[in-house]
């Protein structure tokens, strides 16, 4: 019987994806964790517990207690964060996966997922369709964080057997959690201003392509790369994965037809530098090969869903 472990579940992707792991495996097998106490309310549907990852000792007394065979590793301080507090931010990123690499050598621990992200490109990596491995000079704390972390994971599997599993995550965007502080999550907040009739003020200029995907897509790709046969991964690192590339214009101009008296203007600030740095599409022919990746939706198709779902979700006032 697997049992799985969630550590960040309160953030934007484990309020999803644990729910997802949840109906796949069991309320009953699915642990979740988030160092505040407050997101308990979220995993009514399952165990929760509150946990530090930097806290070594004690995932240790949960991975031992529940009997844990897979651990999913979300924690992580983000781009836009990371550049505030960029010390705080190499230490929650590296020393956490630290951690966890390390309990699943001790434990025997089955899978482990830890996301990586587009981060890890930066300014002189391709733009246009980035490959798998292309030049990566990342230019903000996050980004190294991630472009070692990668490395840390392919070491553990390569010389202690710890099958760990990783994507570079483009931008994420859903309904059902707030912006997390990444350079990415205009796109996320855009769609909160909109159905709160408020003006919006984007961050980044108005034609920076950077590319993105619908949570549902990022859910579905964890899954099926964890799902895949062992033997099937060939990369240790992290795939490459992509789902669509926009800009704030075109994101903006998609919820027009819904909210054809909404505004936005353009205030560029030093998450402009962070964008610029990294690719404009990305090649994810190798995650198709070896795991059968395929996104679902498209810039249109993720809009409507979010219109009709987010007011409801947050008890917004309904658009008339």
């Amino acid at each position: 019987m697997d049992r799985i472990l969630v550590i960040g579940a309160g953030g934007q992707l484990g309020t999803e994806l644990t729910k997802a792991l949840a109906h796949k495996y069991g309320n009953d097998n699915i642990i979740a964790t988030d160092f505040q106490d407050a997101m308990k309310e979220k995993f009514e549907y399952c165990s929760f517990q509150t946990l530090n990852v930097m806290d070594k000792p004690a995932l240790e007394k949960i991975v031992e207690k529940e009997k844990v065979t897979q651990i999913y590793h979300l924690a992580a301080i983000l781009s836009a964060s990371g550049e505030q507090h960029p010390l705080q931010a190499w230490d929650l990123n590296m020393g956490g996966l630290l951690n966890v690499l390390e309990i699943a050598r001790d434990h025997k621990i089955e899978k482990v997922f830890w996301p990586s992200s587009i981060a890890v490109f930066g300014p002189h990596s391709d733009k246009q369709h980035t490959p798998q491995q292309s030049f990566k000079d990342p230019n903000t704390v996050y980004g190294i964080s991630k472009l070692a972390g990668e490395h840390w994971c392919e070491y553990y599997f390569n010389k202690y057997g710890v099958d760990v599993r990783s994507v570079r995550y483009p931008g994420l965007i859903g309904y059902k959690s707030l912006a997390g502080g990444g350079t990415t999550d205009y796109a996320v907040d855009i769609y909160h201003k909109a159905v709160t009739e408020e003006k919006f003020v984007c961050f980044l200029s108005a034609h920076t392509y950077l590319p993105m995907m619908y949570m549902e897509d990022a859910v579905n790709a964890t899954l099926q790369l964890m799902d895949a046969p062992k033997e099937n991964i060939r990369i240790r690192t992290s795939y490459n994965l992509a789902g669509i590339s926009f800009s704030p214009i075109e994101i903006y101009q998609s919820i027009l037809p819904y909210y054809p008296q909404f505004e936005i203007a353009y205030q560029p600030d030093f998450r402009q530098q962070i964008a610029d740095s990294w690719p404009n599409s990305i090649d994810d022919s190798m995650a198709i090969t070896d795991w059968n990746w395929k996104p679902a939706f498209d810039l249109n198709a993720m809009t409507a869903i979010i219109v009709k779902n987010l007011p409801q979700y947050f008890n917004y006032k309904a658009h008339k």
